[in-house]
């Protein structure tokens, strides 16, 4: 039980950040905010990766 909630805490957190990231991309002028926003796509399924098989059975 306290592993899937580690799980489901972690995941929340890597959303979290992520979804920061990709719209900290939008307001940014930097010459790479493709590359930022490719790395917040990935956190973000990742984090909902994650958080989908924090829990006992069958994956969502």
């Amino acid at each position: 039980m306290a592993s899937d909630q580690k799980m489901v805490v972690t995941g929340v957190s890597i959303i979290l950040a992520s979804a920061v990231v990709l719209i900290a991309t939008g307001s940014l002028t930097l010459d790479i905010p493709f590359v930022l926003a490719a790395i917040g796509t990935l956190g973000l399924a990742a984090g909902s990766l994650l958080v989908g098989v924090s829990e006992r059975g069958r994956a969502v």
